[in-house]
């Protein structure tokens, strides 16, 4: 895949690369999709519920940076706040009484200081952006302060250390939109007919609908699988894998647009994707009907 110039997400190309490169990609995006699933934690998409995604897509759209920089930053921040809440939860040997103390603390030191931490992620997302323009200090000092939030730049540059140490400087993880992008490119190359190019476009459509549908539409799919409306505490936590799995996400983002464009032999672009990832086309058939049925208004509980 290539782009022409940074503004236009239609200028995106597929079926430019080599199957050894397609491979390669592949491969690592299903490994670092493994090694998120073999590490969730009890507050793993959290940081990625509605209001956060919006208020970050928010964020971007008005330091107009492109839609994957929003993708990205929601990410950096989700990892960063398990690893941040952890390390200041970590009771060290303290009593009950202290350790409430120290959670209240945290919490409060967190309330202040959360809008700022959003705002870092999308700075860092920023700068490993190749389409978008870079968010300095200054740029973010004023953006800041236009938004009612009066931070110096001492306090944004600090924040910033702060996420990128609390991320041990690891901040190319890929984000949904790379999912779908690459699963786009190998289903190009394997199924010729298929109208990448336009699926493309409406995928980052149909994307942002299911992150900013995240919660509806993962209860109605832990409905299907439960056969029931009152899930158990441990069915939840076995379901929660399911929520962060990014390969299902990213076929089932593509089916849903595939359907919607009428897309001939849309069960044979299931098949394939379920062939390219190892998902089962049931369980991508269940992921596109609830996409679907929420994007039309049809209640959809699993029942």
């Amino acid at each position: 895949m290539a782009r022409e110039n940074q503004a236009s997400p239609q200028s995106l190309k597929f079926r430019q690369a080599s199957v050894e490169m397609m491979t390669d990609f592949l491969t690592n995006l299903n490994e670092k999709n493994k090694d998120n699933l073999r590490s969730l934690s009890t507050c793993s998409g959290v940081f990625k519920e509605k209001i956060i995604f919006e208020y970050t897509l928010l964020m971007c759209q008005e330091l107009k940076l492109d839609p994957p920089t929003a993708y990205h930053a929601v990410e950096l921040l989700q990892r960063f706040m398990v690893m941040h809440i952890t390390n200041l939860l970590t009771p060290g040997g303290a009593s009950p009484v202290e350790t409430r103390a120290r959670e209240d603390a945290a919490f409060q030191q967190l309330q202040g200081k959360f809008a700022l931490i959003v705002f870092s992620c999308v700075q860092l997302a920023s700068k490993l952006s190749l389409h978008s323009q870079i968010v300095d200090i200054n740029m973010g000092v004023r953006f800041l302060r236009s938004v009612g939030l009066d931070f110096s730049k001492q306090a944004v540059l600090e924040s910033e250390l702060t996420v990128l140490k609390g991320l041990e400087f690891q901040l190319d993880y890929p984000n949904p939109l790379t999912y779908v992008e690459i699963l786009l490119e190998v289903l190009g190359h394997n199924e010729p007919s298929a109208p990448v190019e336009r699926l493309h476009h409406l995928c980052r459509h149909v994307l942002q609908f299911v992150s900013l549908q995240r919660n509806t539409l993962y209860n109605a799919l832990l409905a299907i699988t439960t056969q029931t409306r009152n899930p158990t505490a441990e069915q939840r936590e076995k379901f929660v894998a399911v929520t962060e799995d990014c390969m299902l996400l990213g076929v089932g983002v593509i089916a849903a647009a595939a359907f919607i464009l009428h897309v001939k032999d849309w069960e044979q672009v299931v098949k394939e994707l379920s062939h390219i990832t190892g998902i089962s086309t049931a369980s991508i058939g269940d992921f596109t009907r609830v996409t679907l049925m929420l994007i039309v208004g049809t209640p959809a509980d699993g029942q």
